[in-house]
């Protein structure tokens, strides 16, 4: 509480009573946070022993979770899938040596790019899946209603979609 008058006195100052403040988490305490010079050297250690250690394996997890908290991703339903397509992509990188480490690069940016792209990819394929249910779905509930009303006395059904405003 700021600006608090507690004086019997005819002139009163402000009191200020300060507020514990949250404690600030660093970068490197946050649950998904990868340590660039580590991830390089593991996926160094993966390149000379074709063996992908326990802590490469978290690293590449960690990306792909961290990034499904980003705010383009945090409201799909389907984000566990991202997630799992996101972690494949990035271990096939890993079997096909796609990161030079020489080049200059950050494996983190890398790695991240592709699990971005994945992420897209998953959106897209989902969206795909999405809209032909929906073409399905009007194709057959169009056929069914035309079909009950020749049988419970012609009817005819007009689909919304294809009303045009000039008729009217």
């Amino acid at each position: 509480v700021t600006g608090v008058q507690t004086c019997a006195l005819p002139i009163c100052f402000p009191v200020t009573i300060r507020k514990e403040s949250k404690k600030k988490i660093k970068p490197r305490d946050k649950e998904h946070y990868v340590n660039g010079k580590e991830f390089e050297e593991e996926i160094r250690a993966y390149y000379k022993t074709g063996e992908i250690s326990i802590k490469l394996g978290e690293s590449i997890n960690k990306i792909a979770s961290g990034l499904s908290y980003a705010t383009n991703f945090i409201n799909y339903p389907y984000k566990e899938d991202m997630i799992g397509d996101a972690i494949v992509k990035m271990f096939s990188a890993l079997k096909n040596k796609s990161f030079k480490l020489d080049s200059g690069f950050s494996p983190f940016s890398y790695f991240t790019t592709i699990a971005f792209h994945a992420f897209i990819n998953r959106i897209k394929k989902e969206k795909k899946h999405h809209e032909a249910l929906n073409d399905y779905r009007d194709k057959v509930y169009t056929e069914l209603m035309i079909d009950n009303n020749e049988v419970n006395g012609g009817h005819v059904y007009v689909d919304p979609a294809y009303i045009n405003d000039d008729d009217y």
